[in-house]
């Protein structure tokens, strides 16, 4: 996590880039970003999680701003703006965090989200959520969420995990390995313990699959 009172910017890491369940829409502007947000979250402008959004997409925007000096001010905005989201909501997402479009943080409180951290586009955090590190050995091993993935109370994904497309993540679960496009961990340390058939719609029941189907 970054140190008290910090806010820490982490470098991609080099052996995920180009393999980012995010939308890279050049086109696409702060306010664009911004709509899909406030959509995504029910038109609901009291939302803390679209609070926590409209701050992260502010310090991302701001930081393409050149030269320096004309940065600067806003920067110094966005550390205010997210020292209060933090401190108020319990929703702690740095600027340096690659989130996708329409992700949705449905409650406040005890959210924490490493720097390194990739999260796909429509994904669902809820409260009590921490997406961080392992170890303090490893600063840079943070986990990427594909897309569509839902996170559930309380959960926590640990280390360079990577969550696949649509899979879900049960409430309280500690997810320290990889988890496959479309199933479903549970437990401490989570484990497999259903997964969606191949081309199944979400709408249908997910099927079980044995411990050894996942190794």
């Amino acid at each position: 996590m970054a140190p008290h009172g910090r806010i820490c910017h982490y470098a991609l890491r080099p052996e995920a880039e180009g393999d980012y369940p995010v939308s890279d829409d050049d086109k696409s502007t702060l306010w664009t970003r911004l709509r899909e947000d406030f959509n995504a979250h029910g038109r609901d402008v009291t939302r803390p999680g679209l609070h926590a959004l409209l701050v992260h997409r502010f310090g991302v925007w701001r930081m393409t701003l050149q030269p320096r000096p004309l940065r600067m001010p806003f920067s110094a905005l966005y550390r205010a703006m997210f020292t209060v989201v933090r401190n108020v909501y319990g929703i702690e997402v740095p600027d340096s965090v690659r989130v996708g479009r329409r992700v949705v943080f449905e409650h406040q409180g005890g959210i924490v989200v490493h720097g390194a951290t990739v999260i796909g586009d429509e994904c669902i955090i809820r409260q009590g959520v921490t997406l961080g590190l392992r170890n303090m050995q490893n600063l840079q091993d943070a986990p990427t969420l594909g897309r569509g993935v839902s996170v559930g109370a309380g959960a926590k994904v640990l280390g360079k995990v990577r969550v696949g497309d649509g899979a879900d993540i049960g409430a309280n679960a500690v997810v320290l390995h990889d988890v496959p496009a479309g199933a479903l961990a549970v437990g401490i340390p989570a484990r497999v313990v259903a997964r969606r058939p191949r081309g199944q719609p979400s709408t249908q029941p997910l099927v079980a699959v044995r411990d050894s189907d996942t190794n």
